[in-house]
């Protein structure tokens, strides 16, 4: 980007921080607006300033994602640079973690300027609407979870063997129907379960819905991730939505890391060692795991390579992973396929 400016953006939910910066890293000018059509309005009359300038946005696909929706809707092209990644120029050029949004926003254009590999920023209505999808079913799931837990304490109160740990409405209701204490504290417990037995009924509907509105989605979409073994509709989703497009991943290799599948190397002279990734997404991490554990409990040529791998001497977890990394190639040669075909959205 030499002879270029960058303009880098931290973004937040009330506020934009933008920094323009030349090609020798120097600071020329700072702006903070706040995230409404005005604060927008404002921005890109700071980037006339700078009329060839690149946009970099940290974060685009969370808190930077509605900056890159009306950029992309006047035709502005931006990168996205990964959070940690400007963090680590902010600590390299610094010296200390110390941070603000105007330090954090020259950090984002630095990292634009310097560092390699970093992709355009592209809109994917489709990917976005299934992101918005899973995270929302995700949602319901969690509280639902919670409200069901409650529920379990409450009728451990009520009933001397409480209820089982695969609790549904329907059961947790014939239970209530054997209550019919006498004690105010009693009375006022089993109302209170009452109230939540209609409330796992109405989250069971709304969860039922997501999933619908979900399946619906994935054969729109045209991919063929469901013709995998342990890839039902959900888990596609997921993938889908993590991974977005596929062009941004040079190679398997590079999947695999974001999907936080691949070991990472810590050789040290002649030893040659490797260790657990910590890093990657997590949920798509997560759906690789599902995969896994489904293949391992079929039929399936992935059980026979976890066999090998436990046979080989590796633990079930070590074994385990390296089946999740051969699968993350095998999602990957999907995702590439679909994106090759005429059906293909996720291109």
């Amino acid at each position: 980007m030499a002879g270029k400016v960058v303009i880098g953006v931290d973004p937040h939910k009330a506020s934009w921080t933008a920094a323009a910066v030349d090609s020798s890293q120097r600071v020329l000018a700072v702006v903070r607006v706040e995230v409404n059509r005005d604060g927008y309005r404002q921005l890109r009359r700071f980037a006339r300033r700078f009329p060839r300038a690149v946009w970099a946005i940290e974060g685009a696909g969370g808190l930077g994602a509605p900056l890159v929706t009306r950029l992309a809707a006047d035709d502005v092209r931006a990168v996205d640079v990964p959070a940690k990644l400007a963090a680590r120029v902010r600590l390299l050029s610094t010296g200390h973690n110390r941070k603000n949004d105007q330090a954090d926003a020259v950090s984002v254009a630095v990292a634009a300027l310097t560092a390699q590999g970093l992709h355009s920023v592209e809109t994917d209505q489709t990917t976005a609407a299934l992101r918005a999808l899973t995270e929302h079913r995700e949602d319901l799931v969690r509280t639902r979870t919670q409200t069901v837990n409650r529920l379990h304490v409450l009728l451990a109160q009520l009933l001397p063997a409480g209820a089982a740990a695969n609790l549904t409405a329907d059961g947790a209701a014939a239970l209530l129907r054997t209550v019919r204490p006498r004690e105010l504290l009693a009375r006022t417990q089993r109302q209170i379960a009452v109230d939540l037995v209609d409330e796992v009924r109405r989250l069971d509907r709304r969860i039922s819905a997501a999933g619908d509105a979900i399946t619906a989605a994935v054969a729109a979409s045209g991919s063929t991730l469901t013709r995998l073994y342990g890839v039902g509709d959900i888990v596609a989703a997921i993938v889908l939505a993590r991974a977005g497009s596929v062009s941004r991943f040079a190679s398997s290799a590079h999947f695999a890391s974001f999907a936080g599948v691949a070991p990472i190397e810590v050789s040290s002279g002649d030893v040659v060692r490797h260790r657990l990734s910590r890093a990657g997404d997590r949920q798509l991490n997560r759906a690789l795991h599902v995969i896994a554990i489904t293949q391992i409990r079929g039929d399936t040529a992935g059980r026979a390579y976890y066999q090998r791998k436990r046979q080989a001497g590796k633990s079930h977890r070590e074994a385990l992973r390296c089946l999740k990394r051969r699968l993350a190639d095998v999602v990957y040669r999907t995702l590439l396929h679909d994106a090759n075909t005429s059906f293909g959205t996720f291109s």
